[in-house]
Formats: structure tokens, sequence, C-alpha cells
């Protein structure tokens, strides 16, 4: 399994803080037609070209990390929030909807890395900075849909760009593709100016490793295409997977696209935002009602773990501290003699269950929060000997595992591609005929998450219990290792409805949403004109309910229309 090294990132760290501070000393003496400059960040235009690689690589996966264990992982329900929990268990995001500033923000730097790159003749940093704006325009296509791509990041070339054009989802794809494959072919030159391993928090310079990311990134986007445009993924996938010399493949989980973080802050260091911990540390936040509290197991995904015997389970949650016993008489509800359990007697459990329709739990290991009921708070009797309030400890139900507390850890990463998604999204080939190998592939790939999270060891007593069964086998096991990482699950739940997932009782619809809104903010109030004709592009479902417009996370983009998924 790969292991960041921390020591290398915080180096990098200083050298990006250092350079802020030598940017804001010349500074000083400059005119005011520059106060228009960031004064808490380096400029893009003046930083060095080896600064701005750590920025946007650190940049790219905050947004992962905050997509994949934020709101989207209460979709696809891996997490709940007992604490503001609205648009993480509810889907309650239409006011003022997703805004991608930070998207394109993290864009504004690649593209800029990727400007000095060309322009210095540092043909494998132009390959680099190709891979991560590729990436983020991706996840841009994916959330959204249509957005703005060939005029994007074009305002220096005057007016005309201010409000630039949306382009369809579809060209964005194959965009992406394209600049992919050149990737991969600019970093398998040969060349005088190496990356600097400091500066490169992600493979330290190995241009080998950076041309499987962007080879494992390009089978991503095939596979994504693959209801709406069936021939060119399997044509795409096909030549790939038939030329291993030309286009490397992240395979073992030694070669995860993974990031660290250095644990020194609980605040963003003054390189554009970047968090300097992991988001739901308790070092530096000690607030009871803090990310770490506000986050519990969603049930869905125990139970699935519990189901199969799964080892990832106490990686990543604890026990139940104090699980409930139903005894006899009458308002009973305190800790047992032995302080190992909690008893309740049956007039108390029906209170609890009356008031919120939710049954109790009564397991002794693992429990999960139901996904969107309307008593997340106070679940599992959490009221009952536990300090009332928002995003409190629950001694009835599970906690994250501890490690989720820590500022910095070999498992807390910003996990942006893995030999795991790999190795299933060639099963998935497989399992249609593109290819062969589907059970082998997806051995592998269940091996490959077990490595990634330290329990390679348990690969062979687990895959006795989960052999391979088809597509549906497939998709479970991946929305399984996509825990922190939870975007790819929900991408691959809307385009093959699998896993079976279902909206909680207290969901903003009856079904779970299938995209971002566009922002009042961002676009539709500044860019109105080509907001607008992407909105009209939008084709309204039968849960669209009380959105206005076509601008909704119940409606389709052109990926999922026609296809008939996740529904209609």
């Amino acid at each position: 399994m790969k292991k960041m090294n921390h020591k290398l990132m915080a180096l990098s760290l200083k050298l990006m803080a250092l350079s802020l501070v030598i940017l804001m000393a010349a500074g000083a003496c400059k005119d005011l037609d520059e106060l228009n400059i960031n004064p808490n960040a380096p400029s893009p235009e003046s930083t060095d070209l080896n600064l701005l690689l750590p920025t946007v690589i650190t940049g790219l996966g905050t947004q992962v990390v905050n997509l994949g264990f934020g709101d989207v992982a209460g979709v696809v329900q891996h997490t709940q929030k007992t604490g503001w929990s609205s648009s993480h268990n509810n889907y309650d995001w239409s006011s003022p909807g997703q805004g991608w500033s930070d998207y394109y923000g993290v864009l504004r730097n690649a593209d800029e890395l990727y400007k000095k790159a060309q322009k210095g003749g540092y043909v494998y940093h132009e390959g680099v900075a190709m891979i991560l704006k590729a990436y983020t325009f991706g996840l841009i296509a994916d959330l959204w849909g249509d957005a703005p791509y060939s005029e994007a990041l074009r305002a220096e070339e005057g007016a005309a760009y201010f409000k630039p054009a949306f382009d369809s989802q579809q060209t964005i794809y194959h965009g992406i593709l394209a600049d992919l494959e050149t990737a991969n072919s600019l970093l398998s030159q040969e060349g005088e100016k190496p990356l600097n391993a400091t500066q490169d928090v992600l493979f330290e310079g190995d241009l080998t490793k950076w041309r499987k990311f962007a080879n494992s990134l390009a089978l991503r986007y095939y596979m994504r295409l693959q209801a709406k445009e069936t021939d060119f993924a399997k044509s795409g996938i096909l030549k790939i997977v038939n030329d291993p010399g030309t286009f490397p493949l992240i395979t073992t989980a030694d070669d995860d696209a993974n990031v660290g973080y250095p644990g020194t802050a609980n605040t963003t260091i003054p390189s554009g935002g970047i968090p300097a911990s992991w988001p739901t540390n308790t070092v530096y936040n000690i607030s009871p009602d803090g990310e770490y509290m506000r986050r519990k197991p969603c049930s869905t995904l125990v139970n699935v773990l519990k189901d199969l015997n799964d080892p990832r389970i106490a990686v990543w949650f604890d026990k139940v501290e104090l699980p409930l016993v139903l005894v006899g008489g009458t308002d009973v509800s305190h800790i047992s003699a032995d302080g190992k359990t909690w008893e309740v007697s049956a007039d108390v459990v029906k209170t609890y269950e009356d008031t919120y329709n939710t049954p109790i739990d009564y397991s002794t290991d693992y429990i999960g929060i139901p996904p969107a009921i309307g008593g997340a708070l106070f679940y599992n009797l959490q009221l009952e000997g536990n300090a009332a309030g928002q995003g409190r400890y629950n001694s009835h139900i599970s906690q994250l595992n501890t490690m989720y507390e820590d500022a910095t850890g070999d498992l807390l990463q910003m996990r942006l591609s893995s030999a795991a998604e790999v190795n299933f999204i060639l099963a998935e080939a497989a399992s249609y005929g593109w290819i062969g190998g589907a059970s082998t592939y997806y051995a592998n790939g269940v091996h490959e998450s077990l490595n990634a999270w330290g329990v390679g060891d348990e690969f062979d007593t687990y895959i006795a219990g989960v052999p391979y069964n088809g597509l549906e086998s497939i998709i479970q096991q991946k929305w399984i290792a996509s825990w922190s990482a939870a975007t790819e699950a929900w991408f691959d739940w809307r385009r093959t409805g699998l896993p079976k997932l279902e909206a909680g009782p207290s969901g903003a619809r009856s079904k779970l949403p299938i995209r971002f809104y566009y922002s009042l903010d961002d676009d539709i109030n500044t860019n109105t004109e080509h907001a607008n004709e992407a909105i009209s592009k939008l084709v309204p479902t039968s849960y669209k309910g009380s959105d206005p417009t076509n601008n909704s996370a119940w409606s389709k983009t052109w990926l999922l229309d026609g296809t008939g998924l996740p529904y209609n």
C-alpha cells in the first residue's frame, strides 16, 4: 500500500508559504492597480512553476475529499450526519445551488502550470497539468452536466470570455479523453527537465506512475460513457487494454493516486485554501459537535459489511460502546451493573419508536443510522444517557473509527484513483464481453481494496464469501471500495442503477438525486444567457417536484437521457 511521505509534503507546504511571504514583501511597493491580487495566496502568474504543482494537486485532492467524504457520501449511504444534516442526509441542495468556483480555481492554477510548462519547455509538467485539468473538468461535467470548457480560463484574452459559453457534457468528456491520451504520450517522451520529486506530492516525480494515472482516468471516462456511447466506450477500453506498454495502468495499491496530509494545523495553509489536516480531526477542532461527531456510519453500508463479514468494517468504524438491551419493568433506561450495556424497558422503546417511526437496533457490534430518517439526531435512544445537542457522541450506535479524529495518518488520504477502481472497471468491461477475465479482475479489485486499507491478508477468507456473480457483485464491491471517495459510487449508481439504493423517508424526493444544481451565485445570475441555455437542455424526470425550472438535482443530463437509468 502506498504511503505518502508527509515530510515531503510538509516541506512543499513550507516552500509555498515562503513564496507567499516573498510575494507579499515584493508587492508592498507596487501601485494600487495590483490590489485585486489575492493577499492570502501566491499569484499563479508570478509563482515558480514547481511551486504551483503541489498547490494544484492538493487543491484537486481537497475537492475529491470534500465530495467523497461529504454530502455525496450521504447520497450513496456511506455516512449520515446527526447535526446540520439537511444537505448530507436529505439532499436539500436547491438554494442557492452548488457552486463550482473552487473547481475553476483549481483549473486556473492548473492552466497556469500548463502555460508555464509550455513556455519553458517542461514537457513533463505539461503532461501533468493536462491530467490535472482533465480530472477537474471531468468532475465538473459529472456533477453538473454542460459547463464552461473551451471558453473557460480565457478571461485574460478579453471581455468576450468574461461570460464563457457552456460546452456540452459530451464535448467535455471527449475533450478530456483526448487530453489524457496526449498527456500519456508527453510523459513517455525523452526530456531533460524532470518533475521535482519534493514538489510532486502525488508520485514524487515518477513519470510511469503519472502515465498510469492518466490511463486509469481514461478508463474511468470510457466506462462513464458505457450506456450512452457503447461502441466508443468499448473501443477506447480495448485500445488501452490491448497495449499495456503504451497505456500502463494502476493495477496495485502501491500505485494508488493518494495524497496525505501534513497534519500541521486545522486551518488552511496560505497557498489557496488547502487544508493541512484531515477534515474531521479533533486534534485542532475539539468542539463536541465538530465534524467528527456529526458524521456517523450509514446502516446501508454497515449492514452490507456485516453480512459479508468484511474486514474493512473495523478499519472504518468503531463498535457500539453501550448496546441497548431490552429488560423488564417500566420506565427503565440506565447503564447496566457491569457498565457494558444500556438497559431499556418496553415502554421506553415504544415511546421512541412511536415518536420517530424507526425501530430500535439491539446489535452488539456495529450499528449505522438509516438513510434520511427524521430522527437521525436521536437515533437509537441517543438522548438516553448522552449529552443533548446536534452532532454529539452517541454511545448506542457506531462512530467513525478513532483514526478519523487524527490530523494525519497513513490511511487518511485524498484518494484520487485506485487499483481497486481500475480492476473493477476492467471486470465490468469483461462482464459485457468486451474483454476476458471478469472473475479475475473482480477478485483483483477486491484484493487491492483490502490491501489499500491494510487488511489484504484476509483476502482468501473474504473472497470465498463474496464470489464473482456478474455486474451486481462488481458494482457492490466497487461501492464498498469507494469509501471516503464516494463520487465514483454515485456516478456508477446513476448509470447502472446499482447498488439498489433507496431514498429515506425524509429525503427531499422519493428518489436519490442525480446531479448538482447550477448555482444562482456562480452562473445563473452572472452568466444568465449561457446558464439558461444549459438548463433548457436538461431533461426533467417525474421527481423534479417543486423545482421551478429544469435546474433540478432530479433532472437528467445528456449522459443519462434516454438510458432509462437510474429512473425516468
